[in-house]
């Protein structure tokens, strides 16, 4: 059987130097960080990446392990497995670089929970960063690569320099990328439960997988929080390897972030002329590369409690694209309508009750699956 790489997890990343935070950045000084993550799909062998995108100074990695998680910052110290990158242990990223480390002779299962330390010497300045990892990571002195369990851990909220996993599978093998916002990255669902839309999509799949692209903040046409989504399509869609279909949710920041980071004074989002040519380019740029394009329609988030996010102009804009959406103009292969998945039948602007996570502006456990259950797996042909 001829086998190829096939990406079996992905994190997309932040530049920490963004003029406007959602997330606080940070860095580490000699320090062991450990972190876990959920594989997508089984492989014979696998490899890990690692950036260094947005930082300012070399990264140094004094060490890097792999192991099986048991629960928390515990790993099985049978399965611990140090890393090489060139054939060494240790190894030194360029600013604005990414590596990956040599491959691992390790059979993997998908829905398998991995833990990755990393031990770093010197001071990183502030790190490249994804917004939602998979759980809670955990922070050290020292090197501590091989602890069985981090005892006065500093937990850590978001992820940090880990960015995919690459599995050896089968070369027919094809995957999904789910690419948008904090509706793909699983802001709001429960940490350690791989509860996001794409991941309880990826539960009700028979062949292939999904990985997730989403970056919580994310816009469609403006940076930060995340390089724009337009700006994203050739590091974070088409150079994962396997990809052959794309599920995009997108739009809610580009309505509800000028508000909030201009308020109490108002600013102004898109136009819905504006955001439908955006959508066209994001699709046409993902038919070239002979890919199949799955969009979906603008969550609501009416009554939000976030000030200056929910305004008159952005719910106006919202419906039009929707309704452009689910006509029959779009440019997509197909349309998701996540929107009236988790609407409140009283409020169709506002998130169901049930599946709210809480701010109004995103939604729960519930809510993503309630997304995954209205997916038409025919469209997923992978």
């Amino acid at each position: 059987m001829t086998t190829t790489w096939i990406a079996a997890h992905r994190a997309a990343v932040i530049n920490p130097h963004e003029a406007f935070h959602l997330f606080e950045p940070r860095g580490f000084s000699g320090q062991t960080i450990r972190q876990s993550l959920r594989l997508a799909g089984s492989g014979q062998a696998l490899r890990l990446r690692f950036s260094n995108r947005y930082g300012k100074e070399p990264l140094d990695i004094g060490g890097a392990h792999l192991a099986v998680r048991t629960q928390g910052s515990g790993i099985d110290p049978t399965s611990d497995t140090p890393l090489r990158f060139s054939g060494t242990e240790t190894t030194t990223i360029p600013v604005g670089e990414e590596i990956t480390s040599d491959p691992v002779e390790l059979p993997v299962s998908a829905g398998e929970e991995l833990t990755v330390s990393l031990y770093l010497p010197g001071d990183t300045g502030l790190s490249t960063y994804s917004a939602v990892p998979y759980d809670t990571g955990h922070a050290v002195p020292g090197n501590q690569l091989s602890a069985e369990l981090l005892h006065h851990a500093e937990e850590l909220p978001t992820g940090h320099f880990l960015t995919g996993v690459d599995v050896l599978a089968p070369a027919d093998t094809r995957i999904a990328v789910a690419f948008g916002d904090s509706w793909i990255e699983g802001a709001f669902t429960t940490p350690g439960t791989d509860n996001s839309f794409p991941a309880q999509l990826n539960r009700r799949l028979t062949r292939g997988w999904i990985v997730n692209q989403g970056i919580s903040g994310n816009r469609l046409l403006t940076d930060e929080i995340g390089d724009h989504l337009l700006s994203r399509i050739d590091h974070d869609v088409l150079a994962v390897p396997g990809v052959s279909h794309v599920l995009i949710h997108i739009g809610l920041n580009d309505l509800g972030l000028p508000g909030l980071i201009a308020h109490p004074q108002p600013a102004e989002g898109p136009t819905a002329a504006q955001f439908i040519a955006g959508l066209t380019t994001l699709a046409d740029r993902l038919h070239a590369a002979g890919l199949t394009v799955i969009g979906s329609t603008i969550g609501p988030y009416r009554g939000t409690v976030h000030e200056g996010y929910d305004t008159e102009t952005g719910q106006t804009v919202r419906h039009q694209v929707n309704a452009w959406l689910l006509g029959t103009d779009h440019p997509f292969d197909a349309v998701i309508d996540i929107a009236a998945a988790v609407a409140d039948p009283a409020e169709p602007d506002r998130i169901r009750p049930d599946l709210n996570g809480g701010d109004g502006l995103h939604v729960n456990d519930a809510g993503a699956k309630a997304i995954a259950d209205a997916v038409d797996l025919s469209l997923l042909k992978l």
